[in-house]
């Protein structure tokens, strides 16, 4: 069996951008929502057997209290974040299970599942499927692989993060303390780029190995060296809480790999689909439910 992981937090994101504004005759907003309900549904026709769904339940994490500039609601169009608590209610009516994060983030929850999936023997491979950098340290062999459906379906292996990105899946937390992650808030090392930062880790693997002595960098083509390894003596206690933030918690609570496989909608999901104004949902998650039960 494939394992599919999704990140409901940027299906709802992508879908909010990228759909038409729709209201309930509640007055609810419900496009983003119902865009990601039949994005799930187009898995589920092409195939997916095994399928859980990641979100941010609240945007706040235990990173917020580890560093203040980590990201915030603040700032949210209230018509996206109101619709996270009923797209997770959208998706486990239709019998999907999903990891409302609230101490974690949907990205912890990926990465824990995506590891409980691998350890299992029955499990050919696990599709995580978001675009986000992050989610590049839980690349495995060709067993965990990431998928970017923003750009049709493109699927990175641990050849394709380290062509990406210049470090293999295990230096990506190293790699994004140095040049930061915007999407999150914290910024990284002052000088250090992109570019900079690959070549010293692909060739030291993680932050502590990283010699002080620049001299020592010979062989790795980086422009102004002493500066850099001066920035990162002066600046290693940051560099090491934004690898902390970095880094995804393989801990968050997630599911058993069986509890993953569809077998069909709740009888809540008629309502779900009333709600969102999307009958045509319900005609055809029933139509895939008759498949399975053949």
């Amino acid at each position: 069996m494939k394992v599919h992981l999704l990140d409901g937090t940027y299906e709802l994101f992508r879908h909010h951008f990228a759909v038409p504004a729709h209201s309930n005759a509640a007055g609810e907003p419900v496009a983003a929502t119902r865009g990601v309900v039949g994005s799930v549904i187009n898995l589920l026709e092409s195939g997916v057997s095994h399928i859980g769904v990641a979100t941010d339940h609240v945007i706040e994490s235990f990173r917020n209290d580890l560093y203040p500039g980590y990201k915030t609601s603040a700032g949210m169009p209230p018509e996206l974040l109101s619709q996270f608590g009923l797209l997770e209610d959208a998706l486990a009516a239709m019998g999907v299970v999903v990891w409302p994060m609230v101490e974690f983030e949907a990205d912890d929850a990926l990465a824990a599942m995506a590891a409980v999936a691998a350890a299992d023997d029955r499990v050919e491979q696990v599709q995580v499927m978001t675009p986000d950098k992050d989610l590049a340290q839980c690349v495995v062999d060709g067993r965990v692989v990431q998928v970017d459906r923003r750009k049709g379906g493109t699927t990175l292996d641990e050849a394709a993060i380290l062509e990406r990105y210049g470090v293999p899946p295990e230096s990506i937390p190293d790699w994004l303390a140095l040049v930061g992650d915007s999407a999150d808030g914290f910024p990284g090392l002052p000088g250090w780029g992109a570019k900079s930062a690959a070549a010293v880790l692909r060739r030291f693997g993680h932050l502590e190995e990283i010699p002080v002595d620049a001299r020592r960098w010979e062989g790795c083509n980086v422009r102004n060296g002493g500066t850099l390894a001066n920035t990162l003596v002066a600046n290693l206690a940051d560099a090491v809480l934004f690898r902390t933030l970095a880094r995804l918690r393989r801990d968050a609570p997630v599911s058993a790999v069986d509890d993953l496989q569809w077998v069909g909608p709740t009888p809540g999901f008629a309502g779900v689909c009333e709600r969102v104004d999307a009958p045509n949902l319900l005609r055809r998650v029933e139509v895939l439910a008759a498949g399975r039960h053949r």
